[in-house]
């Protein structure tokens, strides 16, 4: 395309709630740490390659894959922490966090198994807060 001569309308998206077609046979349930697999949404889990794009804002299922969508928002949300050595504690604060399900996340990537969540926000005694979504 070539440069502007005139006046354009550029089409606009507030950026905060996306549309994702659902990867074939899943059930994204709402709340859960939505991520895209190959260009399709899916819940959170162990495997790399994921990109954390959010929280569902609904929950939807596909047979084939684009057979639906579902509404995703980004956002800071509460996931459950891991356990043990992965338990994130507040000196992790400002670091990224890894995704062990659809609600649960770890400080560490379990040996390069696990996709990357977001930025630790802050620590709950019942959870932790979590950036998640394109663009942040």
């Amino acid at each position: 395309m070539a440069a502007l001569t005139s006046a354009r309308n550029t089409k606009e998206r507030a950026g905060n709630v996306f549309d994702f077609p659902i990867k074939a046979n899943t059930i994204c349930y709402q709340g859960g740490l939505a991520v895209t697999d190959a260009g399709y949404a899916a819940p959170g889990r162990v495997a790399t390659g994921l990109i954390a794009v959010g929280r569902f804002e609904e929950t939807a299922s596909a047979v084939a894959a684009g057979d639906a969508k579902v509404r995703v928002q980004r956002g800071v949300f509460k996931f459950g922490n891991s356990s043990a050595g992965d338990a994130i504690g507040q000196a992790n604060v400002g670091a990224d966090c890894y995704i062990v399900d659809d609600q649960t996340v770890a400080l560490t990537n379990g040996s390069n198994t696990r996709s990357r969540a977001g930025q630790i926000v802050a620590i709950d005694s019942d959870g932790v807060w979590v950036q998640v979504g394109l663009g942040f």
